[in-house]
């Protein structure tokens, strides 16, 4: 049975048993009222229903290993122009070369005395601060 008929039956029952008028408006609107009542969808403007979705296209994707050994391909940002050539390893700073590029250190791996060490410790510590406000265990 459904909560509304529920309602209403143990309005009548309590209405026999106490002998009392409690007015056939009550207990009419009690019974009427709708358990779901969800909105009608709204119909698409513009498209029927033959017409196919616009698929969006990505980026060409580079095959060519000729292409792929001489040119930083992806790096160009302009919608004219080509992508540029990589130069010998000479003409790149050291420090290029000595980046991670790997996961995330974990911090018992960094310095206490540097500067990632301390960006690292705040960001586990809103990550702790935030599962403890939610309510979930650590």
């Amino acid at each position: 049975m459904s909560g509304h008929s529920l309602l209403c039956s143990s309005m009548r029952i309590t209405r026999l048993a106490t002998n009392t008028h409690m007015g056939p408006c009550i207990s009419n609107l009690l019974c009427r009222i709708p358990t779901c009542g969800y909105a009608k969808k709204v119909a698409s403007k513009g498209k029927s229903k033959g017409m196919g979705k616009d698929v969006l296209a990505g980026p060409e994707v580079c095959t060519d290993p000729v292409m792929l050994t001489s040119h930083a391909v992806g790096v160009n940002i302009f919608k004219q122009g080509d992508n540029p050539v990589l130069k010998p390893h000479d003409e790149y700073p050291e420090w290029l070369f000595h980046l991670h590029l790997g996961p995330t250190k974990e911090i018992y791996e960094l310095d206490p005395e540097s500067r990632e060490y301390w960006k690292v410790l705040r960001k586990e510590h809103m990550w702790r601060f935030n599962r403890l406000h939610k309510g979930k265990k650590l």
